[in-house]
């Protein structure tokens, strides 16, 4: 029963990292609290804390999932977390310590952008710059970590007054970044001067004068439709007209035959002359 508790507030947690920390961090301390010996608690815990801007809780909680299993692979996390309690030094630190070379190539990458942002800290962007340089920033096939590689070196850049290289970089990580996660179209549109709400405008004034050109087309198609019934109803008249002139041609002819002294009217004629004897 505890265990299935316990997996439920993970399942939770992480469930609700991206959408609401919030909620994340309480399903992940109370999985801890049931489960706090167990690593994967820890580990939950520390990450729901720094995603919610608890550096100091999430440090301590990743520490102690580290002492259980022996495992490096939330150092980049860890550092970043130094960053955040105001210990850029620290943060360079890890990343130079031996267990930084020991790490996976993705957790590299991230603690090179950890690393380079607390070059950033330090009021040195051009080191965060050489930092950030390199063949991972073009790779073959882009990696899960692309866009945020070159999202970091565009704002490095940027903080070096290179604003049009950074504008390079900031396309370049939208172009890896279909579902805009670091925001790359949004810094680019910035730097054009327009604000996302503008941006949103436009495509929404764009959309809405489409939706009216088909419409007016549509609409000069349904005069079309109306200009060809009238004319359908035109020839309909028409052809009730000759009808009508036919019966009158018809009609005439019979009061012809029904005259006195035609041929016609001998043929009727014992007809009516019963009709007077009755």
């Amino acid at each position: 029963m505890k265990a299935e508790l316990v997996g439920g507030h993970l399942v939770m947690a992480g469930r609700l990292v991206d959408e609401d920390p919030e909620k994340a961090y309480a399903h992940a301390r109370a999985a801890q609290q049931l489960a706090p010996r167990l690593a994967a608690t820890r580990e939950a815990l520390g990450l729901a804390a720094y995603l919610s801007d608890r550096y100091a809780e999430a440090l301590s909680e990743l520490r102690a999932a580290r002492r259980i299993t022996g495992s490096n692979h939330q150092w980049a996390v860890m550092a970043d977390c130094e960053r955040g309690l105001g210990r850029p030094e620290k943060a360079l630190e890890m990343a130079q310590a031996p267990e930084a070379k020991e790490l996976d190539k993705a957790t590299q990458v991230e603690l090179r952008i950890v690393a380079a942002g607390a070059r950033r800290d330090l009021g040195q962007p051009d080191a965060a710059v050489v930092l950030l340089q390199g063949a991972d920033l073009t790779p073959a096939q882009p990696e899960p970590w692309t866009a945020r590689l070159r999202y970091a070196y565009a704002e490095a850049l940027l903080e070096t007054d290179r604003e049009e290289e950074a504008r390079e970089w900031f396309a370049r990580a939208s172009e890896v970044d279909p579902e805009g996660l670091t925001g790359a179209g949004e810094r680019l549109a910035e730097l054009d001067g327009l604000t996302f709400d503008e941006v949103e405008e436009e495509f929404d004034e764009e959309e809405n004068g489409a939706h009216s050109a088909e419409e007016d087309d549509e609409f000069d198609g349904e005069h079309v439709e109306l200009d060809e019934d009238d004319d359908e109803d035109e020839d309909e008249d028409d052809e009730q007209d000759e009808e009508f002139d036919d019966e009158d041609e018809l009609e005439g002819a019979a009061h012809e035959e029904h005259r006195p002294g035609s041929d016609s009217a001998k043929e009727v004629g014992p007809h009516l002359e019963n009709d007077e004897e009755q």
